[in-house]
């Protein structure tokens, strides 16, 4: 038999004992078999759709915990499944079976991987939509496209996980890429997800805007925020708000039009500025800004009560040298390394292809531990 085959399951094995044990941590199957039996008592009564939005809430819900129930269920089933089957495979040294159990195993690590991520999102405000924003710093025109290489990084790792984006602000920059943007990011987990790409990050590589053709980096801030649908603690008064409106200008002039549509809100004792120029009408963008404005004050006042935490909204580092969480870097060689949890991907195209996952797991588990 080959030896180097019975190591690799070995190995993946191995790996999916340990994901499945932080799965099946936060599993708790009699708990859930219990809110099961509540979601279907409701659901059978007569008056269930008399709200139809609450009934379609709470039937959601109910599809959801039961897919879960079911996902976890089946997947410690072929973990035994596997087991079994390896053990035959080598004893009998069935070179065909000890190959199935191969391409099986990898295939239930790859989908482990999402019910890992999900174990993890142990905060209710893990649920929600999630406002981000990148700022191009310190590099000049690196750091202008390398903002637009972030910009697109997300939307296709949001494409590719079926999350909506909405552009919320967009600002060009004169030579190449972008000075700043926002999208709101919809879907369940979205900020949990996304908390990992808060902070500074780093590219470095041989510029194309450089006519010598030297080494450059450049550095972009992303700012993740909660969308906060009701918070009783955060009161936004009308005194404390400055509204401007102005012409709206998006990415590459689609969003254009000759109405003061687009909206700039003030916070006065904050000092935070939010905009919005989604939308053509200033209604909606006013809305959408006060989204915002109220995420980052949620943001800003959970900040507060963290004492050990040394940055603040008002206070944040530099987007500059040594501040950096990840680098992404193309030259002298290839990787993208997260400087928090020490994970390394060695293919950097696949990584500004949206492909994030390694990242945001290896941050929620070191965040949790």
């Amino acid at each position: 038999m080959d030896n180097s085959k019975i190591l690799d399951t070995e190995d993946i094995l191995k790996q999916i004992k340990v994901d499945l044990a932080i799965v099946n941590k936060s599993f708790n199957a009699d708990k859930i078999e219990s809110d099961l039996a509540v979601f279907e008592s409701q659901i059978n009564t007569e008056n269930f759709w008399d709200n139809a939005a609450q009934a379609a809430a709470t039937l959601k819900s109910y599809n959801n915990l039961k897919s879960y129930f079911e996902r976890i269920n089946n997947i410690n089933s072929q973990y035994e499944d596997l087991i079994l089957l390896y053990d035959i495979a080598t004893t009998q040294e069935d070179t065909e079976l000890l190959l199935e159990c191969l391409k099986e195993s990898q295939n239930l690590l790859n989908a482990l991987a999402d019910e890992k991520i999900n174990s993890l999102f142990d905060k209710e405000i893990y649920k929600n939509n999630a406002f981000l924003e990148i700022h191009a710093g310190s590099g000049g025109v690196d750091a202008q496209d390398f903002a637009a290489m972030l910009l697109r990084m997300y939307m296709r790792w949001a494409e590719k996980n079926n999350f909506k984006v909405q552009e919320i602000d967009y600002s060009k920059a004169a030579e190449a890429g972008i000075k700043s943007c926002v999208l709101k990011i919809s879907g369940d987990y979205a900020y949990g997800n996304l908390i990992s790409e808060q902070g500074v990050h780093r590219l470095v590589r041989i510029s194309p805007f450089n006519a010598e053709g030297k080494r450059q980096t450049g550095f972009c801030a992303v700012n993740v925020y909660p969308e906060i649908v009701e918070d009783d603690d955060i009161k936004i008064e009308d005194k404390d708000i400055r509204v401007d409106t102005y012409k709206s200008s998006g990415a590459g002039g689609q969003h254009v039009n000759t109405t003061d549509s687009a909206v700039r809100i003030t916070h006065i004792p904050t000092g935070i500025i939010v905009q919005s120029q989604a939308e053509r009408s200033q209604h909606r963008n006013k809305d959408t800004a006060m989204a915002l404005l109220h995420a980052k004050l949620h943001q800003l006042a959970e900040e507060q009560k963290k004492a050990e935490q040394k940055n603040n909204y008002n206070n944040r580092v530099d987007i500059d040298f040594g501040s950096q969480i990840r680098s992404y870097i193309l030259n002298p060689y290839s990787m993208v390394k997260d400087h928090r949890s020490n994970v390394e991907n060695y293919n950097p195209k696949a990584v500004f292809d949206g492909d994030l996952k390694d990242f945001i797991l290896a941050y929620l588990v070191l965040i949790k531990n």
